[in-house]
């Protein structure tokens, strides 16, 4: 039985025909088109012109039908039809049902095997029961399919050339920029579907309490910081992201490695020039952070934050053993000890050793020769002739992927020739990297009290002093007393000075 025959049996059997409505809007955010609120007036106002009883309303907001993302509401409609719901399906448009081949065939297996009927506000009624009424449908399909390809591509150039440009090629506010006009624009909510007004943004401009931020967070990082660190500080500060979420450590770790923060234009990940908006942290630390942060060696631990200055860091001195020590309050102690994770023994206080160790490094960085311990300095490095030197680099790079996008490339020589060019932006990286990257010791050698510069640095960066400094060794004690009165074993926590010597 056709769905128009259906229809005419619901009414001469003295009911009405049953009808649902799926509305859908994807994108919408200059409130230029229709929102759902229209879409499902206008379609209750056809359902009314021809009697039909409408029994749901399924919306699925912020979806496009082209993407491939999950649309639970169309999802739910089709069980809801194919349990006998409806007989009757109202649609703004053609399009906004499906875009996609796959979904109209098996939309239109449903409407033949339980004899639904489609009608649009703007085309009419589909009739997917004959040949000709699935022909139509599937060329109005195509046509849609064929728009959404067309207005991706539109978009995807558009971005292309403001990146190339240095302009902002929208997306969400980045953390750093956009600062109020004072004008105001038109949005539809992603939620509602509601038109509305939100403040109109320059993000060519820095906002100046997230720029502190960003630049605090780059000097942090270079000083020997950590990322767990800073995103504390966050939850401390009640600082977000330009969502409004808290901050994660992917988030703090992706806005620190943003190439934005140096004022360098991206496209699909590759670094195409320089931007025209202000660079909030310089070149040269932006580089330095990346190449921290990147570093396969750097050791990451998103678990408990350690508590004391050697965690994992003091070895153990038995035999050959070596491993990190840990500090446990296992087998009955009343004090945290450090004992080999390997079961060699031998705890040693925690709060003891590690005051040894502050004593042993204060009284090591007071000499008069402590400065002789700093690496060199980055003063030999030329930081401008580098930046010049990069953005000739990636310019060649973009006349290479020009000239292979327009045929005149060879695929061979245009890879030989950016592989060469990665080549050579990595090394220059690695040496503005250099030049930002802050010695461990910096802040105390030379300070008037090392002692009270040592206690101001903070867990993480004492930690990182130590790396720089000295490897500590925990042998197994000697038991009883010391020949000083105590039962401390002093001879049993060895240094191995990494620069200079005791």
């Amino acid at each position: 039985m056709s769905p128009t025959l259906r229809s005419a049996v619901d009414v001469a059997a003295g009911g009405k025909t049953r009808a649902v409505i799926y509305a859908r809007i994807s994108q919408d955010r200059t409130g230029a088109g229709l929102g759902v609120d229209r879409q499902r007036e206008d379609c209750e106002a056809l359902a009314e012109r021809n009697g039909w009883d409408v029994v749901e309303v399924y919306v699925d907001n912020d979806i496009s039908a082209f993407s491939g993302k999950k649309r639970p509401a169309y999802r739910q409609m089709l069980a809801a039809l194919d349990e006998g719901k409806a007989t009757v399906v109202i649609v703004w448009h053609t399009d906004r049902l499906t875009r996609s081949i796959v979904e109209l065939e098996e939309y239109i297996e449903l409407s033949d095997r339980r004899g639904i009927a489609t009608h649009t506000v703007q085309a009419g009624t589909i009739d997917l029961a004959t040949p000709s009424g699935r022909m139509t449908a599937r060329i109005l399909g195509a046509v849609a399919r064929q728009e959404s390809e067309h207005k991706g591509h539109r978009v995807a150039r558009a971005r292309q050339q403001k990146a190339m440009a240095g302009e902002w090629a929208g997306g969400v506010r980045p953390f750093g920029w956009g600062v109020p006009t004072g004008e105001v624009k038109k949005r539809v909510d992603r939620k509602t579907g509601d038109e509305g007004e939100v403040p109109e943004l320059d993000m060519m401009k820095a906002v100046p309490e997230e720029a502190e931020a960003l630049r605090l967070w780059t000097d942090t990082i270079l000083s020997g910081g950590s990322i767990r660190s800073l995103v504390k500080w966050c939850a401390d500060k009640g600082v977000t992201t330009s969502r409004g979420n808290p901050v994660t450590h992917s988030d703090m770790r992706e806005m620190l490695m943003r190439p934005r923060n140096a004022g360098i234009a991206v496209y699909r990940g590759e670094e195409v020039g320089r931007g025209k908006w202000e660079a909030i942290v310089d070149e040269a630390k932006y580089r330095a952070v990346v190449a921290i942060l990147s570093d396969p060696g750097r050791t990451v631990n998103r678990g408990a934050q350690p508590k004391w200055v050697g965690s994992l860091l003091y070895v153990c001195g038995r035999g050959e053993c070596g491993a990190g020590m840990t500090v446990t309050q296992s087998g009955g102690r009343r004090f945290p000890s450090y004992r080999c994770p390997t079961g060699h023994g031998g705890g040693r206080r925690a709060e003891v050793v590690d005051k040894y160790v502050e004593d042993t490094i204060v009284e090591r960085l007071s000499r008069d020769d402590a400065h002789e311990l700093l690496l060199p300095g980055p003063d030999e490095v030329d930081v401008a002739g580098l930046q010049a030197e990069s953005e000739v680099i990636r310019r060649r790079m973009t006349d290479l992927a020009g000239l292979f996008g327009a045929g005149q490339l060879e695929l061979g020589p245009f890879t030989e020739g950016m592989d060469t060019a990665r080549g050579q932006l990595e090394g220059v990286t690695q040496q503005l990297a250099r030049a930002a990257t802050r010695d461990p010791l910096v802040d105390l050698v030379g300070a008037p009290d090392v002692r009270k510069a040592w206690k101001a640095l903070g867990l993480d960066r004492q930690r990182n002093v130590l790396r720089a400094l000295v490897e500590v060794t925990l042998k197994t004690p000697r038991p009883g007393r010391m020949p000083d009165g105590g039962y401390f074993d002093y001879e049993a926590v060895v240094f191995q000075w990494k620069r200079g010597s005791r």
